[in-house]
């Protein structure tokens, strides 16, 4: 099977890692949007632009299937894309919701974009009671790994949240501070990429391989891939 996913930059990385470990022999090729990152303060218009470029690049590599690892795309613009294609479309945010409405949570906590959080996608969904925060910035402290000012981020932001159940990381690249986050407000945490692919059906096949396109390809990118996969991979830079 040939599997296509695509985000802004490196967050949708998190999401294929998952995939890697469960469904580890199929074709995969991910497209990361970096030259227009970050994808929370962009409008609906730049969005549809965006993604009708990546999915038609995915088409014509004739994926069989294409993965949203978008939180922003997700929440803003699924509904108008997914039926624009001959081809099937997930996105990375629904099966999460399904699970926290069907789970013993009461109170649940949204981390997000500033895109994903004005949209109300999960508020307008969620059969709970929630508390959200938008994260303007976060996306680009995590791209250039500042560890330091990601904890901070943390301990002066999420304050709000020490009386939620659980918390919803909003956004792929969330999974990235995850750990501090256990450590330093001691939740439950969900991770979207996570509920996805245990929901997911689909095939092993006998052929692994690991396609990446970045639309700009820096050093600091290339040890972030390397960070977070360990497989054998080709990268590419590649502008739609």
């Amino acid at each position: 099977m040939k599997i296509g996913l695509f985000d802004s930059g490196v967050g949708g990385l998190f999401v294929l890692k998952e995939m890697l470990d469960i469904f580890p022999n199929n074709e995969y090729i991910y497209f990361g949007d970096t030259k227009n990152l970050p994808y929370g303060e962009k409008s609906k218009d730049e969005l549809k632009e965006y993604s009708s470029k990546i999915i038609k690049f995915l088409f014509e590599k004739k994926v069989d299937i294409i993965i949203i690892a978008c939180g922003t795309i997700s929440t803003n613009i699924y509904n108008d894309i997914k039926n624009n294609y001959d081809i099937k479309i997930y996105d990375i945010v629904s099966p999460t919701i399904k699970y926290i409405n069907s789970s013993k949570y009461k109170k649940i906590g949204i981390i997000g974009t500033k895109k994903t959080i004005e949209s109300n996608f999960f508020e307008n969904n969620i059969e709970k009671e929630t508390i959200s925060l938008a994260c303007p910035n976060l996306v680009q402290l995590i791209e250039n790994k500042e560890d330091d000012k990601i904890k901070e981020y943390i301990k002066e932001n999420f304050k709000i949240f020490k009386n939620v159940d659980s918390l919803i990381l909003g956004c792929t690249h969330y999974p990235y501070m995850e750990e501090n986050i256990n450590k330093l407000l001691k939740i439950d945490t969900v991770n979207m990429g996570k509920v996805l692919i245990n929901n997911l059906k689909v095939s092993n096949s006998k052929k692994f391989k690991l396609d990446l396109y970045f639309s700009k390809i820096t050093p600091s990118l290339k040890k972030n891939v390397n960070d977070i996969l360990k497989n054998n991979y080709k990268i590419k830079e590649k502008v739609l």
